[in-house]
């Protein structure tokens, strides 16, 4: 901020008018300004004004004044910036509306007595709620403060004799009404703040306070669109905690929805449409008023607006969403990526602009204004205040910042609906005869639509649907502009336009009923585009975004959706957002799989642009899984009652494609559950958190399941026990486990929990796999357990399964588990879980198997996977090729078990 030009308060008439009235004022001023206003001691300045026998209301105006001067001091002579002018102001406002409703209420007991609550027998005391930028900790120096008067519950006073009772709700109108006179009423000092009431439920034909009951039912019957942004800002300065937490409860789901709402826009869009009438209109009928800093084209509305937008959308799921403060919520959008760190700290220098215009605008009289003067005096100097030697120059600023947050607005708030550039063929219209989807037939045609006929058959079958016919009006109107927007996109990005087309139309039947993601869609066109090449590519991915529609969020930032992942900040940011939420078990079982789901369908974009190779994906969906199932194993254990410890002696160990780093995207988690805790209750408690881990990941909630889980690899197995201490295990490994058991623990790993178990299962595991064995002995008893696999999945079919296929993935697994097993006695490296890959150009390198087979089947499994997984993305439960597409692959897989057991592979 450049300083005034002037010098410091004596550019303000209001300053030179009360300094002048009384000399001695102007040092008051000096001492008071000499340091920070934030912590100013206003009870100290009241006392003082009452100690010279001034009555409170009339001493709140003195000190208000002095308060005012001092903060016109300290800004104009560059001292104070923004936050301080801000904070000051709001709290003083705060001060003086608790000391007054205080004694106000006094005054009134004394007269009617303490009301009462009907129901719960308990004194009542008026909330007033802060709106507007008094709510949000942002007050101008000269602005009005929005009111709003709650009370508890209905009742009357409980009159002593002598005293008139009243009921509670005339008690508290009175006190609201006193309130609003001591505060605003101008005497000779002027008065301490105007109070708007516009904002109470009913504006100003409704009542002047109003019980929790009465707001709550207003709300849910009545409450507008426009009212869920000014509630945001809704702060408590008087009342009991209790009473506030109890309000907050009420209030809260009428602003925030606990899904993405992004109707909100066309709402909001309307509501600034509106404002900007109304301003246009002024500006008409007074030309000289034509320049509005907080109303007008990128004034202060447009960056309250444009930050509350994302509020209303996300704050219903992110807590931290909710703040009050315009410039916190910028910060906090910065670090949710919602907007570019540039973008967010050019928002916060315009809104830092804006505000100190605004100030100096009201200083110069004391005024709630946000005009430009009309007169060139006036106007040069505000200019000055601003540091500008003219007006010129400030408007050049202005103008800067106003083109600036004018097209940021406009990127959110212009109507998409209405098209850019030409407008997509109308294809779909009205469906109800045949006449018309013959027309349809040949729209298709021209577009160039593969299979029109059948195309024109599956958009009629979905518009007479009972589901798409007894949507609203509006939701049809919608989705008809979508569809027809999609189908030329469709035939421009997909390579089979029918399949593609099919995939769009079960995921629009899907979310048709939900308006919020029919109105993303509208807002965002860009991202209906992403969604036709994603389910172009990928039936699977179509199924699971038609499952969790609410990842369409994911897609409106490229640059977000292709960043990537950080998985050490998703802890960190699951943890932020499961805290708060502890006691809510199924709202934090929500917050894990919602944040599962966006980052997976990350990686799912990733993917599909083809920026991540299957290993590459594999070691990521394995890292997701880790940060998600520690995170789960924490809240579930404090949300455990009778725990004896605030960290559980408990570890997750991974199994199976998680132990081995290859997890697709689908894939079950094979765990087992260790303890080392000698408590008594230990069994018992980690037993229970085992059931409950599971519950946690495995239960549907509204946000789909985490995991499904399999605990079957544990001691003894379905007979055995849930959770195992450290000791047993260790002596069940040695004593008890099956070769196959053995052959799973080359892939398992710890997972997540107390890193201590997991350092030492890991020592046992390597223990375990160095045990010196028969080598065939150990061929025998493997080869039987495949041969058992190979029966359990038969293939009918002519063609061949990757997977249990002789020649296959799991004949490659299975010659990896047997060359871990017979040679880590004497090569330990092989015991490290680096994956079949690794292991076997390892093998080969000591000269275990043939030279050339080990990366030849290397090159196998790598391309069983590819495929595999290819095959998996269309949504194909089977992952089966046409033999020679990888008869050389098999040839290879075959050799090698032949040359390490010497036979020939079950089922070849």
């Amino acid at each position: 901020m450049k300083p005034s030009l002037l010098s410091s308060a004596n550019a303000s008439r209001f300053f030179l008018h009360w300094r002048n009235a009384d000399p001695v004022r102007s040092e008051a001023v000096q001492n008071l300004a000499s340091v920070s206003l934030c912590k100013l001691d206003f009870q100290g300045l009241l006392q003082t004004e009452t100690d010279a026998g001034h009555a409170l209301p009339r001493a709140l105006r003195r000190v208000r004044n002095l308060v005012v001067a001092a903060l016109i001091e300290r800004d104009l002579s560059g001292r104070a910036d923004l936050a301080e002018v801000l904070d000051a102001i709001t709290a003083f406002a705060e001060f003086a509306v608790r000391i007054q409703t205080d004694a106000l209420h006094e005054e009134l007991a004394a007269t009617h007595g303490e009301p009462i609550g009907a129901q719960s027998g308990q004194p009542q005391h008026m909330i007033v709620l802060g709106m507007g930028k008094l709510g949000g900790g942002e007050l101008n120096v000269s602005s009005d403060i929005d009111l709003i008067f709650a009370y508890p519950e209905g009742g009357e006073t409980r009159a002593e004799p002598g005293q008139r009772p009243l009921s509670n709700h005339e008690f508290f109108v009175r006190l609201g009404q006193r309130l609003i006179g001591a505060l605003s009423e101008v005497a000779e000092d002027g008065f301490v703040f105007r109070v708007d009431m516009a904002l109470r439920p009913n504006g100003n034909s409704g009542p002047l306070a109003s019980s929790f009951g009465m707001i709550e039912q207003y709300l849910i019957v009545q409450g507008r669109e426009w009212e869920r942004y000014a509630w945001i800002k809704a702060r408590a300065i008087t009342g009991q905690p209790e009473d506030i937490a109890v309000l907050e409860g009420i209030v809260r789901p009428f602003i925030y929805r606990r899904y993405l709402d992004y109707g909100v826009i066309d709402a909001i869009r309307g509501m600034h449409r509106q404002i900007r009438a109304e301003v246009l209109r002024q500006e008409r009928l007074h030309p000289e008023r034509n320049d509005n800093v907080k109303l007008g084209r990128g004034g202060i509305r447009e960056i309250e607006f444009l930050v509350q937008v994302f509020q209303l959308i996300r704050g219903g799921r992110d807590a931290a969403l909710r703040a009050r403060s315009t410039r916190a919520v910028v910060r906090l959008l910065a670090e949710r990526r919602q907007l570019s760190a540039e973008v967010a700290e050019r928002l916060l220098d315009s809104y830092e602009f804006l505000r100190n215009l605004e100030h100096r605008l009201q200083y110069l009289d004391d005024a709630q204004t946000h005009l430009l003067p009309p007169k060139a005096a006036d106007r040069l100097m505000v200019a000055q205040m601003m540091g500008h030697a003219d007006t010129d120059a400030l408007m050049a600023e202005l103008q800067v910042h106003r083109d600036f947050v004018a097209a940021q607005f406009d990127e959110i708030f212009s109507d998409k609906s209405q098209g850019e550039g030409d407008e997509p063929p109308e294809i779909l219209t009205d469906l109800a005869d045949s006449d018309q989807r013959e027309a349809m037939e040949a729209k298709l045609v021209a577009l160039g639509f593969d299979q029109p006929q059948q195309a024109a058959q599956r958009l009629s079958l979905l518009w007479q649907s009972a589901r798409i016919q007894s949507l609203p009006e509006a939701s049809r109107v919608r989705l008809t502009a979508l569809i027809n927007a999609a189908l030329p996109q469709i035939v421009r990005f997909s390579r089979t336009h029918i399949v593609t087309l099919g995939r769009l139309l079960d995921f629009f039947e899907a979310i048709a009923r939900r308006a919020a993601y029919l109105s993303l869609l509208t807002e965002f066109p860009q991202t209906q585009e992403r969604v036709i090449r994603m389910m172009d590519s990928s039936g699977w991915a179509a199924t699971y975004l038609s499952r969790h529609p609410i990842l369409l969020d994911e897609l409106l930032d490229v640059r977000n959706l292709m960043a990537p992942p950080d998985w050490p900040g998703l802890a960190v940011e699951l943890e932020q957002q499961l805290a708060p939420l502890r006691g809510d078990v199924e709202r934090q079982m929500d917050v894990l799989r919602e944040a599962h789901h966006a980052q997976l369908f990350r990686l799912l974009a990733q993917d599909l642009e083809g920026v991540l190779t299957v290993e590459r994906l594999a070691d990521h969906l394995s890292a997701l899984a880790d940060v998600v199932v520690d995170a789960t194993l924490r809240e579930a254990w404090l949300a455990l009652p009778n725990r004896h410890r605030d960290d559980p002696k408990f570890a997750v160990i991974a199994y199976g494609k998680l132990g081995g780093k290859e997890l697709g995207y689908a894939s079950d988690l094979d765990v087992i559950f260790l303890f080392d805790d000698d408590h008594p209750d230990a069994p018992l408690l980690y037993a229970r958190l085992a059931q409950r881990f599971i519950t946690w990941t495995s239960t549907p909630t509204s946000a789909g399941i985490l995991f499904d889980v399999d605990v079957a690899l544990r001691p003894d197995g379905a007979s055995g026990l849930m959770v195992s201490s450290l000791a047993s295990f260790e002596r069940y490994q040695y004593a008890s486990a099956w070769v196959w058991e053995h052959q799973a623990l080359t892939r398992a790993r710890f997972c997540a929990g107390d890193a201590g178990i997991g350092s030492r299962f890991e020592s046992i595991r390597d223990s375990i796999l160095r045990k010196p064995r028969d080598p065939e002995w150990l061929k025998r008893e493997i080869r039987a357990m495949r041969a058992k696999m190979h029966d359990a999945h038969p293939n009918r079919s002519p063609q061949f399964d990757l997977k249990h296929d002789a020649g296959g993935m799991i004949d490659i697994e299975f010659i990896v588990q047997y060359l871990v097993l017979e040679h880590s006695a004497h090569y330990p490296q092989l015991t490290g879980n680096l994956g079949n890959i690794a292991l076997l150009k390892m093998a080969e390198s000591l000269g275990l198997i043939p030279a050339g087979l080990g990366a030849a089947v290397a090159d196998a499994y790598r391309d069983f996977r590819r495929l595999q997984h290819q095959i998996r993305m269309q949504g194909e439960d089977r992952a089966r090729v046409e033999p020679d597409a990888v008869a050389s692959q098999v040839t290879d897989v075959a050799q090698l078990w032949q040359a390490v057991f010497g036979s020939v592979a079950e089922g070849a």
